[in-house]
């Protein structure tokens, strides 16, 4: 077998293959095009076009695409061939400059939330050289930016590159006030755990829900679900251990740092976690590791969940944006080193991060807004929909004691003696860890655990990149204004702890007891996608995305109506499935079993035998049915009402104030029935065998 660092890259157009095959001065200015963020130069198009396709060719590509990722949430392509016909009948591969930097796919027919018309087709995808192109499935794939004819965004990406661009912006000029001068370029930087359930393929195609939904709308839990905690970084079973091999190394062809690897709390849950790399490179990553998850899935007889909440009754699946700002000297904004209380750098940076996540709290909320994680937040795996921070007790008291001026606490970390002599003494950390915070400091970063499973990273990004470039350039003005840059950061410490200290909460998360408390303290509980997304259309966030050249009015405007429009497609197919799944196989199921009965009844009261019991059940199932059709019918007739409002916000509402409500009634009966009625008449696979016959 070959060896991981023989096969690391292979398919990936990096800097090694850059250097070793284009010419030195065309080299030279790619890579400083890569490193420094500047423009692109368009005269060395044809001459890395050309590098590029022989390249691809080599390694068996006969196509290539521009790769990009519309507000679908998923990535996109459109492939061509290398091809081009000679006068003599045959063929040559080309693959000009103009081919690398733009394509023109049909922007019509992609979300654009107004911003394109159905006979508006034109939008341009542009070549993204800061993240490296790559190979899958033979064609040549070029990371792109997508647009529309008149130049606004249309995916995901480019917000995300003008928000780490905002940033850098004005984090440059945190650190020269602070006195590196010899930093030129700051970078976000992620790494985005990524938590899946694994079912097998044949039980999933006998399951609607699952193949048009990724989750089940209805379903009993069996006797034993992750009560015992025994799933938890268990031994992982044989075909899951094949599959994450794979998985490994078809991700490490990519140049994709899949790194970590184990069984979460659920049964049949897992999660992947990759080694930390800028931002759009991660956004990139993550799309590709949640796409050949999906692939290599298959091959081995499974079929990959990414869906937020697939079961319910067990631990939904999230994915923790651990997120931190470095400089190309080396810098971490956020390492705290043997004294954080006199790391400037970090310090501000804190202060920064803290004044962020409480003066736009509900942009954190917006960036995890979806239908299928309003089903997790709040639940015992995920963090409650009200946002706060955690820094750990070291930290805070840190803080609070520069606030007032008083004696600084030594953070040293101290070290922990186990009471077995051969094991070695460890380095306790400044702050422990809290799961139950959405916003947590874990050491050189903050790890961010709203997002879910399913979603791009590239949102939840562009959104702690602008709040928090925005209060860098606060900080950065008072910092080059200031005649003792020392005393300012001391002086913004205790601005940030006397205005938003409210935001930092070291306790359990998911208490009642914080749910009191943070409405005293005047913060946001925003529970579900239509509580919190219209707020994205606030002035105060046009003005903040505006200011930074993110977003503009139009580009916000039309993202609120493409995550509604989304979020009520997404209940509409759930409701549309479980009206089909009730009408046609529950109910038919429930009177199969509820005709044996009566069978059994009558020839019973023949021998002149007690079938109370027999009797008792029947109707029991027989009001059952009558609950579930009555319900399904008003589904269906509150499905249609929705569906005639012409506004997207009301609709929404619609579908989250009165379809929900119906359908989790209707999965209260349903599930009732699965409980009394045998397995050989109910219709699909029950929650036992899809959690735990892998």
């Amino acid at each position: 077998m070959e060896k991981v660092y023989e096969i690391f890259g292979t398919n990936v157009f990096n800097d090694a293959v850059m250097k070793e095959r284009l010419p030195a001065d065309t080299y030279e200015i790619l890579k400083s095009t890569i490193k420094e963020g500047k423009s692109l130069d368009s005269s060395i198009a044809d001459t890395v076009a050309f590098a590029m396709k022989e390249w691809a060719i080599e390694k068996g590509a006969t196509h290539y695409t521009h790769w990009f990722q519309p507000l679908t949430g998923i990535t996109a392509e459109k492939h061509d061939s290398f091809i081009f016909p000679t006068e003599d009948g045959h063929i040559i591969m080309e693959f000009s400059g103009k081919e690398l930097i733009k394509g023109e796919p049909d922007a019509s027919s992609f979300p654009s939330g107004g911003l394109r018309a159905t006979f508006e087709a034109r939008g341009y995808t542009a070549w993204d050289p800061s993240s490296y192109a790559f190979i899958k499935d033979e064609t040549l794939c070029i990371p792109t930016a997508f647009c529309s004819y008149s130049g606004e965004a249309l995916d995901q990406k480019t917000p995300l590159l003008r928000s780490m661009e905002a940033i850098n912006k004005q984090a440059l000029r945190i650190v020269r006030a602070l006195g590196y001068g010899d930093v030129k370029r700051t970078t976000t930087t992620v790494g985005p755990e990524q938590e899946y359930f694994l079912v097998d393929k044949e039980l999933y195609d006998k399951r609607p829900d699952l193949i048009y939904c990724g989750r089940t709308l209805i379903g009993s839990m069996p006797p034993k679900g992750q009560e015992m905690d025994d799933h938890y970084f268990g031994v992982l079973k044989p075909r899951v251990a094949a599959f994450m091999r794979e998985l490994d190394r078809e991700l490490w062809k990519l140049g994709v740092l899949a790194k970590t690897e184990h069984n979460e709390a659920a049964p049949s849950q897992h999660e992947l976690a990759p080694i930390y790399t800028t931002t759009n490179i991660a956004a990139d990553h993550n799309q590709l590791t949640m796409e050949f998850m999906k692939k290599t899935a298959l091959r081995h007889g499974l079929v990959c969940l990414l869906h937020e909440k697939p079961y319910d009754g067990v631990n939904g699946s999230g994915k923790h944006n651990n997120w931190s700002i470095s400089t190309d000297t080396g810098i971490n904004f956020l390492k705290a080193g043997k004294k954080p209380a006199e790391n400037k750098l970090f310090l501000v940076t804190l202060a920064a991060v803290i004044e962020a996540v409480d003066k736009h709290q509900d942009l954190l909320r917006i960036a995890v807004a979806t239908a299928g994680n309003d089903h997790r937040l709040g639940g015992n795996e995920a963090p409650p929909a009200i946002i706060s921070i955690f820094l750990g007790e070291e930290l805070t008291e840190m803080l609070n004691s520069i606030a007032n001026g008083g004696n600084l606490l030594n953070t040293e970390r101290v070290r922990m003696k186990i009471a077995a002599e051969i094991i070695p003494e460890l380095k306790k950390d400044n702050s422990d860890r809290n799961r139950t915070s959405p916003f947590a400091f874990t050491g050189n970063k903050f790890e961010f655990r709203m997002l879910g499973s399913a979603s791009s990273i590239s949102d939840t990004n562009v959104m702690i990149n602008t709040m928090v470039a925005d209060v860098f350039l606060e900080y950065a003005e008072r910092l080059e204004k200031a005649d003792d840059v020392n005393a300012e950061v001391d002086a913004i410490v205790k601005n940030v702890m006397e205005n938003h200290k409210r935001i930092i909460f070291n306790g359990d998360g998911y208490s009642a007891e914080w749910e009191k408390e943070a409405e005293k303290r005047g913060l946001l509980n925003l529970a579900s996608t239509v509580d919190a997304v219209p707020l994205l259309k606030s002035e105060e966030n046009i003005a903040l995305f505006e200011r930074h050249n993110v977003l503009n009015r139009a580009e916000i405007n039309s993202r609120v109506d493409i995550v509604l429009e989304n979020y009520t497609k997404v209940l509409h197919i759930e409701a549309l499935t479980l009206i089909d799944m009730i009408n046609r196989d529950v109910i038919p199921a429930v009177t199969a079993y509820s005709n044996l009965l009566c069978d059994v009844i009558n020839n019973k009261k023949a021998l002149g035998v007690d079938a109370s019991v027999e009797l008792e059940l029947l109707n029991r199932l027989s009001a059952c049915n009558k609950d579930l059709f009555a319900l399904a019918s008003s589904l269906k007739m509150a499905v249609a009402s929705a569906e005639r409002s012409k506004d997207i916000l009301e609709k929404a509402k619609e579908y989250h104030d009165v379809i929900l409500k119906i359908m989790t009634d209707i999965r209260k009966y349903a599930d009732s029935a699965e409980s009394v009625v045998p397995s050989s008449y109910w219709p699909y696979p029950s929650f036992g065998d899809l959690l735990f016959k892998i």
